[in-house]
């Protein structure tokens, strides 16, 4: 049995045991999550664990996350495939690649250049090109494109960022981790008329969101 075809059954079985079983239904959530081959985008060293319950180092101090909040997060977006996507966070490009599957286009930021970087490589090899990588202190948004239908932040905040929050387009949907620096609940901000509306759903730890409008970098 080659390779290939081990971690093609890993990631099936990942789908079934540990995103299925838990709850996910989205039918295209699911497609995309056995589609893309997460262990491209983990370090070599790891890649015989890339479809374990867990989240994994990529470097950096960040973490590529824990499958099931991956697929449990972007369900929680609800796309249907025209939005224009900003994440906040880009890691190991695997959240944007997954996002990109579902929709028209993603603006992703990391304030870390050599993740930007290698995550352009890790979507490219996977044939994921509807993705902008861009440089930047992701806490205030990327004006230049806004407004965004959907967005994404795959990072703990003590708060929703204002700036961000302002980019997003009307009935648009945001996924976030609020709380402080060891814990946080995850949370759909929509916002209706301007302002936000908010719901929250299970406790969960990301690493900090760091910047401007986030935590300060010490």
């Amino acid at each position: 049995m080659d390779e290939t075809h081990n971690f093609t059954l890993a990631r099936n079985r990942m789908v079934q045991q540990q995103i299925e079983a838990r709850g996910v239904t989205d039918p295209m959530v699911l497609a995309v999550m056995r589609e893309i081959p997460r262990h491209l985008f983990v370090p070599e060293s790891y890649q015989s664990r890339a479809y374990d319950d867990c989240p994994l180092p990529i470097g950096h101090g960040q973490t590529i996350s824990q499958p099931y909040m991956v697929a449990v997060m972007t369900e929680l977006l609800k796309l249907k495939g025209h939005e224009k996507v900003l994440e906040l966070g880009t890691g190991s490009g695997y959240q944007a690649a997954i996002l990109a599957k579902l929709s028209r286009w993603v603006y992703s930021l990391d304030r870390i250049s050599e993740l930007s970087a290698r995550a352009h490589r890790n979507t490219d090899a996977c044939g994921v090109s509807n993705i902008t990588f861009v440089v930047a202190d992701g806490t205030k948004g990327w004006p230049e494109e806004a407004p965004y239908e959907a967005v994404m932040i795959t990072a703990g905040a003590p708060t929703v960022p204002e700036p961000v929050f302002e980019q997003l387009s009307e009935c648009g949907r945001m996924v976030i981790p609020v709380g402080d620096r060891y814990s946080q609940v995850l949370k759909v901000v929509q916002k209706i008329k301007g302002l936000k509306k908010i719901e929250s759903y299970f406790e969960c730890r990301f690493v900090d969101l760091v910047g401007e409008h986030g935590w300060l970098d010490t």
